[in-house]
């Protein structure tokens, strides 16, 4: 398969999330108080009117006031959700797309394998050297299952070069680690008990509307006019709201709120590979949402950096360990082993371009995370030392990126 090169807002990305990472680092350890201020700020208190349902009651209830941190974590990156699992949904149902194929068994066996190799090493770690008194047997194994595309993309071009067929494999496990993290810290903590997922009938329903009413109309044998009908933008946005609102009812994380919709919405015929410049030339409805966002995702990234990545230098804490246990060995190892456990079960080979040094350099740039497993930490670890301790390991997590260089280099020959 053709591999298109990566769209340069990528790496702009990068740089609004490294931008806000810094000042909030530079801002927390100059003057820690003003910081927190700032991040819990109450923008607006939230009271939830009688007539909404309980599930929403509950949740706003939980989330009492509207914060910088709250507005950007359960808000503004389910926008970058959207926009990155568009690219995962086309991967899966368009021609050639990097999951249409048999080759992609493989990957996502390594993908499974990373998820549950670093979960196990974070239990093992954490019951060996843990000593914070709030910590309790395996709190935070949900942390390392999530990956971060935006980062481990413009590690991945230093690494592979900007249009090699690895740095394509890395996008599709990171952006399917990505949401496997999310997905399960959701249903592991399942805020009003597992009836709420009830709620997860308003997003199918929104999404089931939005396709019947609209989305259908792009069909060939529709009429021009009813073809125009489903082009519009609106009716898409309106069923994302609503699928918001219903995920977050159903206590799931809201990051994820706006991924029902995707499927519903009209897309192109082919696919150019993850976050293809290609795509630019593209006007189906999803490609046009996803070319409106590119913009304001960068300033969302910086603002996530700002109120979510600030790390206190003085937080070294066995937590940390734990941290860059589960990230460099677990998370590596897992996923070497799962790609030989469905390479032997499913019987295919590795994608096309990638040998053993390229698959060994993908497994390294798993050990660097940041975006998403920032995001599981309010919900699976109680915070205080214990989640800035874990943020620091986060943060060192990226000196992966710098050992998968220096094997890059010294493997070249």
């Amino acid at each position: 398969m053709t591999m298109y090169r990566v769209s340069p807002f990528m790496r702009h990305f990068a740089l609004a999330l490294g931008l806000g990472i810094l000042c909030a680092t530079l801002w927390l350890n100059l003057d820690a108080a003003g910081y927190y201020d700032f991040i819990e700020w109450r923008l607006a208190d939230l009271h939830a009117p009688e007539f909404l349902p309980a599930g929403l009651t509950q949740w706003v209830a939980q989330s009492p006031a509207l914060t910088p941190a709250s507005l950007t974590s359960h808000g503004l990156m389910a926008l970058f959700m959207f926009f990155v699992g568009k690219e995962l949904w086309e991967a899966v149902v368009l021609e050639r797309g990097a999951l249409s194929g048999p080759q992609s068994l493989v990957p996502l066996g390594g993908v499974i394998g990373a998820a549950l190799g670093g979960a196990l090493i974070w239990i093992i770690t954490g019951a060996l050297i843990e000593t914070a008194q709030e910590a309790s047997f395996a709190i935070g194994w949900q942390v390392p299952m999530g990956s971060d595309v935006v980062l481990g993309y413009v590690l991945g071009r230093r690494v592979f070069g900007p249009n090699h067929p690895a740095l394509h494999v890395l996008l599709l496990v990171t952006i399917a680690c990505d949401f496997l993290g999310l997905l399960v810290l959701g249903l592991s903590y399942p805020s009003g008990g597992l009836f709420r997922l009830g709620w997860l009938a308003l997003p199918l329903i929104a999404s089931v509307g939005v396709w019947a009413l609209y989305g259908r109309r792009q069909r060939l044998h529709a009429s021009e006019a009813a073809r125009r009908q489903g082009l519009m933008l609106w009716p898409y946005v309106l069923a994302g709201a609503i699928s918001f609102i219903g995920v977050a009812a159903a206590g799931l994380p809201p990051a994820l709120g706006l991924l029902p919709v995707i499927p519903a919405i009209p897309h192109a015929e082919r696919s150019f590979g993850f976050f293809a410049e290609a795509e630019n030339f593209l006007h189906d409805p999803l490609n046009r949402l996803a070319h409106l966002l590119v913009r304001p995702l960068a300033l969302v990234l910086f603002l996530f950096g700002l109120t979510r990545g600030g790390i206190d230098l003085a937080a070294f804490a066995p937590t940390t360990f734990t941290t860059l246990a589960a990230f460099w060995v677990g998370k590596p190892l897992g996923f070497l082993l799962g790609c030989m456990i469905a390479a032997q079960i499913t019987g295919r080979s590795l994608p096309q371009g990638i040998r053993l040094r390229e698959l060994l350099l993908i497994a390294l740039l798993l050990g660097v995370g940041f975006t998403v497993p920032v995001l599981a930490l309010d919900t699976a670890l109680p915070g205080g030392g214990m989640a800035e301790a874990a943020r620091l390991g986060l943060a060192l997590s990226l000196l992966a990126g710098a050992a998968a260089l220096l094997l890059a280099r010294a493997t070249r020959r």
